[in-house]
């Protein structure tokens, strides 16, 4: 049976077709569909971890128990997850176990264009990249077999492009691998100097194996077309080559260890060998040290997503028409009604210097809100905060932090133990919009429901401020602006670690609204105060201030800017 999938719908259909038991990940755009997709299979355990180095360390724990599993992410995640990869390549498994890694060229969702294909290098385990949804189950159940042959965890990348594309897929009957059995084993599973010292010699062994087995895989393969020139490609790179182009192609489908030999006999059948990669020269730097003469980014370079377009125009210099009406950018912006808004504003009018995190609020840096200063990664506001704090600025008392309830989770809740612990002064604002929003509502453990929507234990976010020592933890109302401003001012004057939980639930995750407010006429004075929170319900349309009924959700936030009471609710 055939069946269109996307590719992360696909990834999840190998895991479950591998025989997979344990799906732990975190969500982050290009990735976050495959677990979703994972946790519509009984069969298969799943769960939203609080970050994607838990997420490993779980995945690694059910490895060694003998069961097959997976844990899933987006590039900057594997950062997060290093720490617990790289001496899982020492440890190797028991069922076999596979991180799969979303990048994201172009950057449509990420600060970064993070190349994760170093990771595999620099952790000396084997990375797949499949070009389709076909490949991507074919790849991800062959993982998994490659996982337990050489006793290592397996990487499968997938790109933006790939991970939310389209074709056709072959579904299987899911076959449960034989039962293996956790056996005590200190030199392998305990990495103590003494044990990893040793490890690593069977890690360097284990590379070896697969360097020269690489080059007989079948998940490589070479498409013969004209030999003048011949290109060596991955993953969507392979869809705009083999379009754009009528060259002969090694598409590797095993990007790490790469086939160097196989690669070899086929520069020697080209009259030039091209390598088309997106982001770092990671295939060309390997083959040129191993002697293979090519060459690739100095016609491609390193920034960017490909397109059969692109690759056309930098080898032929045959450029694709443009269209004939150029179409407006539509940057995103907070949706009317975000709870986030109200607060942004307030801090701007206040004046306070503001270190943001990663998520929906990271959009309140746009005008006319321009409310954050810095933005590096997740949990880094809280940490920046507290070094501003250090590092004496005479702006010390007006700097706050900004952060998300799952980002709080994340990876802020150590940077607020370390900022009480060593003396700090800076305040926190935890956007707890009870959700998980730039990726589409995933929830968090301070939901209180897991993947499956099952209740469980929901983290008190107070209860647990005060646990580690902070004094001072306000809960406000996100949508009211006067306790908002009363709470800024008086947490940030402060002398001590202080938390501010703006509280109000995502617009989204409820479409009962009440009816859209509109704007007075006669009352109205034209005065543009209520365009100063960038609500997008909010229109200025001929020098006059309208409310559009279709987006306008009711939250309330700008009445509260009206001096002359011309935004009224509307008739039930």
């Amino acid at each position: 049976m055939n069946k269109l999938m996307l590719t992360n719908e696909a990834v999840a259909r190998g895991a479950y077709e591998a025989g997979v038991k344990v799906v732990s990940s975190y969500p982050g755009t290009p990735s976050t569909e495959i677990t979703e997709f994972v946790a519509k299979y009984p069969e298969i355990y799943s769960e939203w971890a609080p970050n994607e180095k838990v997420a490993t360390e779980v995945a690694v724990g059910a490895s060694i128990a003998g069961v097959r599993s997976m844990c899933c992410m987006k590039h900057v995640g594997v950062n997060v997850a290093a720490d617990p990869l790289f001496t899982a390549a020492y440890t190797g498994v028991n069922g076999g176990m596979v991180l799969v890694v979303a990048d994201d060229p172009a950057m449509h969702s990420s600060q970064n264009e993070q190349d994760s294909r170093f990771y595999a290098r620099s952790a000396h385990v084997p990375m797949l990249e499949p070009a389709d949804s076909a490949e991507a189950k074919e790849f991800t159940k062959k993982a998994f077999a490659l996982s337990e042959e050489y006793d290592t965890p397996v990487m499968l990348r997938l790109t933006t492009r790939v991970a939310h594309s389209q074709s056709f897929v072959e579904l299987e009957d899911r076959v449960e691998p034989a039962p293996k059995y956790f056996t005590k084993d200190i030199a392998k599973y305990v990495m103590m100097p003494a044990m990893a010292r040793k490890r690593h010699l069977v890690v360097e062994a284990r590379e070896d194996k697969l360097a020269a087995d690489v080059n007989e895989s079948e998940l490589n393969r070479v498409e013969w077309r004209s030999k003048k020139l011949g290109i060596v490609c991955a993953g969507a790179v392979y869809q705009y080559v083999k379009e754009a182009t009528d060259a002969s192609i090694f598409k590797a489908g095993i990007v790490y260890p790469l086939a160097i030999e196989a690669i070899r006999k086929f520069a020697a059948e080209v009259e030039e060998l091209l390598i088309v990669e997106e982001l770092e020269p990671f295939i060309e730097n390997q083959l040129k040290a191993h002697g293979v003469k090519c060459h690739g980014k100095e016609i491609f370079g390193k920034q960017g997503e490909f397109s059969s377009a692109s690759i056309r125009e930098k080898l032929y210099g045959v450029k694709t028409p443009a269209p004939v009406a150029e179409v407006p950018a539509r940057p995103p912006v907070m949706c009317a009604g975000c709870p986030h808004r109200g607060v942004f504003y307030v801090l701007k009018k206040l004046g306070v210097t503001v270190s943001g995190d990663i998520g929906c609020y990271t959009l309140g840096a746009q005008p006319p809100l321009s409310a954050l200063d810095m933005c590096v990664c997740m949990g880094a506001s809280i940490g920046m905060a507290h070094g501003f704090d250090k590092a004496e600025s005479p702006l010390k008392r007006k700097m706050v932090a900004v952060i998300g309830d799952s980002t709080f989770i994340h990876s802020g809740i150590t940077n607020v133990v370390n900022a009480v612990y060593n003396r700090g002064t800076s305040t926190t604002i935890i956007l707890d919009n009870s959700i998980t929003g730039m990726t589409g509502h995933q929830d968090n453990p301070a939901t209180g429901k897991t993947i499956k929507g099952e209740p469980t234990n929901k983290l008190d976010l107070e209860a647990l401020m005060k646990a580690i020592g902070v004094d001072s933890v306000v809960v406000v109302d996100a949508y009211d602006l006067a306790a908002v401003e009363k709470a800024v001012k008086e947490e940030t004057a402060r002398e001590a670690v202080s938390v501010i939980i703006a509280r109000r639930p995502c617009a989204l995750l409820t479409k009962k609204y009440p009816p859209a407010f509109k704007v007075n006429g006669d009352k109205c004075r034209n005065c543009k105060a209520c365009l100063k929170i960038g609500c997008p319900a909010i229109e200025n349309i001929g020098g006059k201030v309208r409310i559009n009924k279709e987006l306008c959700v009711a939250c309330g936030v700008c009445t509260q800017l009206c001096k002359f009471s011309a935004i009224e609710e509307g008739v039930k």
